[in-house]
């Protein structure tokens, strides 16, 4: 069964000007280089929104345990 649409010619000029595609492929770059960090618990790289040095899964325990705790002081009151 044919495939009835047709692919698009590619337009004669860019969507985005070539300068801004430069800047975003040297930030994406910055990224990585800035995220080599590891976390301080299990070694793996850090999570971009962590502060505390944590990778995402153990940023997760911590803010879980954080949870429990809370429930449990809860609960003897």
């Amino acid at each position: 069964m044919a495939n009835s649409r047709k692919k698009g010619n590619p337009p004669e000029t860019p969507v985005v000007p070539r300068e801004i595609l430069e800047q975003a492929k040297k930030s994406l770059d910055s990224d990585k280089i800035r995220r080599v960090s590891k976390c301080v618990v299990c070694g793996t790289e850090t999570a971009a929104n962590s502060a505390e040095g944590l990778c995402w899964v153990c940023r997760r325990l911590k803010i879980s345990a954080w949870h429990d705790a809370d429930v449990q002081m809860n609960a003897q009151e």
